[in-house]
């Protein structure tokens, strides 16, 4: 057997390959592109905003029922990229966390916490092999009334950390690169400037021009910190001013 190949290592999850690698947990990364949708998160002054793109696969399907934004908290919102079905499930059990916490303290969990929790089961699904690691990247935002708006991410091996824009998806590498670009001039946006940036980071890495039905927006902000999703009027007001601004 070649040292160099990867036969036989990527069969069992928890085994090390000769090279120190969990192909399985690799894989899982590969997962996350497989639903072609690629996720901007970004932090404003005060606020925070994920954008993703909205694609109904299926004539026939409500396009009212089609999302990847969930509601964890009132506080606390995500966006999950990457299997559908590993994405629903990661919410779920990211609900429970956040309403046991609740129950057990007595007050709302703090993003960076629920972050950490999600992060630290994900971690898990590596070590035992009764569980595969789930092939979705979860992007939470929230506004905390001590550190202002926060955007947090973590990903299928159990690494979490936050962000002042992060993207997630099939073109991550090409948004981060903008995403660094832009923040290298500016690095306060109002919230406006914040959805914008955003929407323009999204359509100049898949250079395609959005209508407000191809694009989920959820937002927070200090004067509304409950997490919402935007309407298609209020995303197309911000596509407007994107077309005026060029």
């Amino acid at each position: 057997m070649a040292r160099g190949s990867s036969a036989g290592f990527d069969r069992h999850i928890t085994i090390f390959s000769p090279e120190g690698r969990l192909y399985q947990v690799e894989y899982a990364f590969k997962a996350i592109n497989q639903g072609g949708i690629t996720s901007i998160a970004v932090k404003g002054v005060d606020s925070a905003v994920c954008v993703t793109q909205k694609k109904v696969p299926d004539k026939l399907l409500d396009p009212s029922t089609v999302t990847h934004l969930f509601k964890l908290t009132d506080t606390i919102g995500c966006v999950m990229t990457g299997l559908e079905a590993d994405g629903r499930s990661q919410v779920q059990r990211a609900r429970f966390e956040a309403a046991n916490y609740k129950y057990k303290y007595g007050y709302d969990i703090p993003i960076d916490m629920l972050c950490k929790r999600i992060a630290d089961i994900s971690q898990v699904y590596t070590q035992n092999a009764e569980m595969r690691p789930l092939g979705c990247s979860i992007i939470m935002i929230a506004y905390d009334p001590q550190h202002g708006p926060q955007v947090y991410k973590a990903d299928p091996a159990g690494y979490f950390s936050g962000y002042k824009a992060t993207s997630v998806g099939v073109k991550q590498i090409e948004a981060n690169g903008y995403l660094e670009k832009k923040l290298k001039k500016k690095i306060t946006y109002t919230h406006d400037e914040a959805i914008q940036l955003a929407i323009t980071a999204l359509s100049t890495v898949l250079s395609a021009d959005f209508k407000p039905s191809e694009l989920e927006v959820g937002v927070v902000s200090k004067d509304d910190p409950k997490f919402r999703t935007l309407s298609e009027q209020e995303i197309d007001a911000h596509l407007v001013a994107i077309a005026e601004k060029d």
